[in-house]
Order: structure tokens, then C-alpha cells, then sequence
């Protein structure tokens, strides 16, 4: 049967992971919240926009230019 052997030395091998995911989540914490700003609501829509028709480029580039030359047919 397998044991899980707690490391309790301090060698230079040693990392504490508590403390380091400490630090790791209080600067994720401080990022976020020096990120939203005044014009968080439309990078995030950017964002998801970018998500969303980044991988369909062909698409939808097809569909505006269909869009277009539709409207362009019905105005003349």
C-alpha cells in the first residue's frame, strides 16, 4: 500500500505550495480587479465576439459580404 509522506525539512528541494498558491491567487485577485475598468463591459464583449467568429472567419466574412450585396440590391 502506497503512503503520502509529509516533507517537513526545510532543504533548498522543499516548496511550500501553500504559501505559494497564497501568492499566486492574491496577484490573480489583484489583476482582476485592476481590470475592470470603465470600458470592461466592451473588451469582454470583444472578447466574446472574438471567441465566438474567430474560428468561422470564412463564414461569416461569406455572410456579411452576402448581407451587403443584399442590401446594396434592395437600396438600387
Amino acid at each position: 500500500m502506497n503512503t503520502f509522506k509529509f516533507r517537513t525539512d526545510s532543504s533548498p528541494g522543499y516548496v511550500d505550495s501553500v504559501s505559494t498558491d497564497a501568492a499566486e491567487l492574491a496577484s490573480h485577485m489583484n489583476h482582476c480587479a485592476s481590470s475592470h475598468s470603465r470600458l470592461f463591459f466592451v473588451h469582454s464583449a470583444l472578447q466574446s465576439a472574438h471567441g465566438a467568429l474567430g474560428p468561422r472567419v470564412v463564414t461569416v466574412a461569406a455572410l456579411a459580404t452576402g448581407g451587403l450585396g443584399l442590401a446594396l440590391f434592395i437600396l438600387a
